[in-house]
């Protein structure tokens, strides 16, 4: 007979849900992780709340494990608190499991006065994954509940609501090649006094202008340190050097994944096709500094799908964007 118990968050219970997360986590095809990076995505985290992290104990043994995080500073952070994970040990699977460790997350959020249980991209707590059908490529972060899941279905079973899809999309590098069409459109927008290049201090002007209309405080945060630090970024340049446009960085991470932080061109100069040739313009970088490969997520209703597909992304894999509005 089962004795079941949820209990809060303990650093004696690190090894065994580092050894439950190998287990059935890896099997849904998450990253797998050790004291380091279990403490790194979670424990270390600023944003951590031990009063917000459960274990599902059976006679002292850990079989389930779940964790959410709160921040006012994150995005909707005021109102909402992030669900990070649940994960169940085989034979432990079962809904009323599921149940039991959500409803210790959903608890915590009504504590601290949140009114919505998210699942999305902005959770702080940053899960890697593998992707599928590669040796081993992974992709940094799961933005949301893989549609696929059993999980999944529990949430909706469980009063939360889909609101949005999120397109998991991969390309090797290796093959990459900037095509003729692409080249014709770099070609027009010189002519228009363009030009797609790496940012140089010395040249360029108003990249913080430039980001700033972009109205993407993470983009203005992130870029604006790159250029700042040296990192290259692929910039498109007015005929007066000023930023109209960015994508990049352009990084090779050490899994050798080329990093993607997006790209963005300013609403003044939309309209010449400088978003198609800032991300060529990126992958081609990318493969020069020796990236074996990119991934990236978009929205399955972003415009920019077309670009990314253009170049030869294929979509790998769906997660869904889930909320559930909290009842005090």
């Amino acid at each position: 007979m089962e004795h079941l118990l949820v209990a809060t968050w303990e650093d004696r219970y690190v090894d065994a849900v580092v050894a439950l997360w190998n287990g059935a986590a890896v099997r849904d095809g998450y990253k797998e992780l050790t004291r380091d990076t279990f403490a790194e995505i979670f424990t270390a985290n600023r944003y951590f709340d031990p009063a917000c992290a459960f274990v599902l104990l059976d006679d002292g043994q850990v079989r389930g494990f779940s964790c959410g995080c709160t921040g006012d500073d994150l995005p909707l952070g005021e109102t909402a608190g992030y669900v990070t994970c649940i994960v169940l040990a085989d034979g432990f699977g079962s809904d009323a499991n599921r149940t039991a460790l959500l409803e210790a997350i959903e608890a915590r959020f009504r504590a601290l006065d949140k009114r919505q249980s998210e699942l999305l991209f902005f959770n702080p707590m940053r899960l890697p994954w593998y992707i599928p059908g590669t040796p081993g490529h992974e992709h940094n972060n799961a933005p949301g509940v893989p549609a696929d899941s059993g999980l999944y279905r529990f949430l909706i079973s469980a009063g939360y609501i889909d609101r949005a899809r999120q397109c998991a999309m991969y390309r090797p590098l290796a093959d990459f090649a900037i095509p003729a069409d692409i080249r014709a459109k770099e070609d027009k927008a010189a002519e228009e006094g363009y030009a797609v290049e790496l940012f140089d201090s010395r040249r360029h002007a108003g990249l913080a202008d430039m980001l700033a209309g972009l109205a993407n405080p993470a983009w203005e945060r992130e870029i604006a340190a790159c250029a700042a630090d040296g990192v290259p970024v692929v910039i498109a340049a007015d005929r007066e050097g000023r930023a109209a446009g960015f994508a990049g960085p352009v990084v090779r991470q050490d899994n050798g994944r080329g990093y993607f932080a997006g790209i963005g061109v300013h609403p003044d100069h939309e309209g010449r096709g400088l978003g198609s040739i800032l991300f060529f313009k990126l992958c081609e970088a990318l493969r020069d500094v020796g990236a074996d490969y990119m991934s990236l997520f978009t929205g399955s209703s972003n415009p920019a799908i077309r670009i990314y597909e253009k170049a030869g992304f294929d979509t790998v894999r769906q997660f869904a964007i889930m909320r559930k509005e909290l009842t005090q």
